[in-house]
């Protein structure tokens, strides 16, 4: 996209039945670093997250505490939802919760409006219900149970039996919008990606769309129907309406008209809410439909996907206590293609950790700095004629750039890291092959020994710029221990898509010393 344009951007609206794990944590990082990267490209960014905080599972688990759903929801999202934010390093520039007026007042008027126009109606609905997807599931999402629930159909995800539901409830008709959305997945093949998730929207839209159950009358936890306050907004249909709402729809035209339409980063089980019904809702009020929809895969501990009903959730804190944020979000961001499922394992994060962070990255900034303090007094030396070797440096920093912002274009983060880390190569290999500490001993090699390390400096400057988005914390002790911030500025406000071209950093910048970015790491238990 060209600098200036907008870029609004969402985490899925999580539901906080319980403490944040690393799946939870993955989706956001990802969000923010795409966020951070076209912010630092001077684009009017905006990025959203927060919390869907109605439903029946919510009121269940608030009555089996002893508190009200709204004491329940205020403990979970101010604690452990607020903290993970902090503990991962996310700038997000909003947090909705769908408890907060300015949400439910205006999901009540997006619902009228749709009521208006004829697109709800009343109806009998009766279907199998998982309280633990806040969804109806149809017979192909039934597996057969095991256990306590044998001879049982249960919810694929999470293995326990379904509720039959028998209501009278208000439907939205999805049914009519089967043909104007493949019009849309064809006029707009990147809608939905990657390509995987969108072919399974498109057969499944293909099948035949059913009306949608947009009602609950049998509890109140929710958002009342504008025009029968006996039923409350079924929670799905109310939680899409946040990324509308938390930028003024309803309320404030100008910020909406500004912001509106986003990117929706979600995990695949959640893709046909996103892309199909959502879109749907949107055309039938006259709204334009999202920018796209990206659905990343399942992070997999020990070959099953994250679950909290299972016992395989990791919080967050659990790997940062022990590695450091950035080293949470490098190893997520770089290790899975993202789009695909990936596993987790601690070996594989220390392993990880240890080559690329600690003896990669780490230890070419270290090494550099400590020769220019050495051989330069602390300043950025003053690079003499330039060979081929040092051109070919400067040409993979300028690739290396160009290859990560068109990564980052197709929302693929970890293509984006490997392009940026070819610099972390090169130039380790640069050291090998010039051996500064040889050119050092001779006074003629003066003039190259000085082409070398500003090369060397002009490197991690580009890098520093270019990982920032991914690694704040360390980028930022790099850049100040190369002197750039005195010289060109907080490390955030350097124009990201300019970061390969070369020569930004001043010689005779002094440079400071610089403690381990990535210290060794004793224990991963």
């Amino acid at each position: 996209m060209s600098a200036g344009e907008s870029f609004y951007i969402t985490t899925p609206i999580y539901y906080p039945s319980d403490v944040p794990h690393i799946g939870n944590g993955y989706t956001t990082v990802a969000v923010d670093a795409l966020a951070r990267w076209h912010r630092q490209a001077g684009d009017d960014t905006w990025m959203l997250t927060g919390t869907d905080e109605h439903g029946q599972k919510m009121l269940r688990a608030a009555a089996a505490n002893g508190v009200t759903p709204q004491e329940w929801v205020d403990k979970l999202v101010t604690g452990p939802w607020f903290q993970v934010l902090r503990t991962l390093d996310v700038a997000n520039d909003d947090f909705i919760r769908t408890t907060q007026e300015r949400h439910e007042k205006n999901v009540q008027t997006f619902f009228q409006r749709l009521y208006d126009r004829g697109y709800i109606y009343a109806g009998e609905y009766e279907a199998l219900y998982c309280v633990g997807c806040e969804e109806f599931k149809p017979e192909s999402e039934l597996v057969d149970g095991t256990g306590p629930f044998e001879g049982l159909k249960v919810c694929a995800i999470h293995s326990r039996p379904l509720e039959l539901l028998q209501e009278r409830n208000y439907f939205f008709k999805l049914s009519e919008f089967q043909d104007r959305l493949l019009d849309l997945y064809k006029a707009q093949p990147d809608f939905i990606r990657p390509e995987s998730a969108r072919n399974e929207v498109v057969s499944f839209v293909r099948q035949g769309l059913k009306d949608l159950s947009i009602s609950r009358s049998t509890f109140d936890w929710g958002i009342p129907l504008p025009w029968d306050e006996s039923h409350v907004i079924y929670v799905w249909a109310d939680a899409l309406l946040n990324y509308a709402t938390a930028v003024g729809y309803g309320s404030d035209q100008v910020t909406f008209d500004r912001r509106w339409p986003a990117y929706h980063v979600v995990g695949k089980d959640i893709l046909r809410f996103h892309a199909v019904i959502w879109p749907a809702l949107l055309m039938a009020a006259g709204l334009e439909v999202p920018r796209g929809v990206f659905a990343h895969g399942w992070l997999l501990v020990g070959g099953e996907k994250m679950s909290k009903s299972k016992l395989t959730g990791i919080i967050p804190s659990e790997i940062t206590d022990v590695f450091g944020s950035d080293a949470y979000r490098f190893y997520f961001l770089s290790a899975i293609a993202f789009g695909q499922d990936g596993s987790f394992s601690w070996e594989d994060l220390s392993a990880r950790y240890q080559a690329e962070l600690a003896n990669g990255f780490g230890n070419l900034a270290s090494r550099a700095i400590a020769m220019m303090e050495k051989y330069f007094d602390g300043v950025v030396p003053e690079p003499a004629e330039y060979t081929g070797q040092d051109l070919k440096i400067q040409q993979i920093v300028a690739d290396a750039a160009s290859k990560a912002d068109a990564a980052i274009e197709q929302f693929r983060i970890d293509e984006a890291i490997s392009s940026i880390w070819t610099i972390v190569d090169a130039l380790n290999g640069y050291i090998t092959d010039n051996e500064p500490w040889a050119l050092a001993r001779d006074e003629e090699q003066r003039g190259r020994l000085g082409t070398v390390l500003y090369t060397c400096a002009e490197g991690l400057r580009a890098l520093a710029v270019l990982l920032s988005p991914i690694m704040p914390q360390s980028t930022e002790k790099l850049w100040i221990a190369l002197g750039a911030a005195a010289e060109l500025g907080r490390l955030q406000d350097q124009p990201i898509r300019e970061a390969g071209v070369w020569g930004a950093l001043h010689p005779g910048t002094g440079v400071e010393s610089l403690e381990p970015l990535f210290p060794r790491v004793e224990s991963t238990a």
